[in-house]
Parts: C-alpha cells; sequence; structure tokens
C-alpha cells in the first residue's frame, strides 16, 4: 500500500534520540495506529508495549530482534516484526525511511 486514504494524522512529532529518530502518528478509523518516519544514521534500542510490524520503504540497517543474537540487514526495502512487551536494537548506515503498524 503506497498511501493511506480516510485517516487522521497528528501533527505533533514523535522525536527520539536527540532528532535522530522522527515520526508522525497516523490513526485510522477502525482505531489502528501508524507511524510515518525517518532515522539518520545510529545506533538505537526501542521498547515496545505492543507487537510492531515495522517495514523498512528505504534506507539500510542492521536489526536485532529480542532473544537473538544475530544482526540481520535489511537493504531498500524490507520488513520485521517486534513481539510486544519487548526491545529491539537497530543499526542505522544511511537515511532510513519506515513505517511502523501497531498491532493489538
Amino acid at each position: 500500500m503506497s498511501e493511506f486514504k480516510d485517516v487522521t494524522v497528528v501533527k505533533q512529532a514523535n522525536v527520539y534520540f536527540e532528532g535522530k529518530v522522527t515520526s508522525r502518528s497516523i490513526l485510522f478509523g477502525d482505531g489502528t495506529k501508524k507511524t510515518l518516519g525517518i532515522m539518520l544514521p545510529g545506533e538505537y534500542e526501542f521498547g515496545t508495549d505492543l507487537a510492531e510490524d515495522m517495514e523498512i520503504l528505504s534506507g539500510e540497517l542492521t536489526y536485532k530482534l529480542p532473544g537473538s543474537t544475530d544482526w540481520l540487514v535489511i537493504r531498500g526495502k524490507g520488513s520485521f516484526h517486534v513481539p510486544a512487551q519487548s526491545k529491539f536494537q537497530l543499526k542505522v548506515t544511511t537515511v532510513t525511511d519506515y513505517c511502523c503498524s501497531f498491532l493489538k
């Protein structure tokens, strides 16, 4: 899906890591939420209450999921799933465009 229709966009940005990661929240009529954002090069650890599907739209990064010792690579497009109540790590090597879907 390259665009979202009939949504509400929250104007206030979500800003993390001194502005190196930013996003905007997109709210859907059925109560679901996504964020669209940009990550600048750097190393980050995120915690999540809800499960998340992370879709990388462009860029390059490696990621490590909870319980794993392996770093996996995404170049260009890709996706990964993060379980609820967990933390995951990212090493972003180029400006990376992403869409995060929060799952209930």
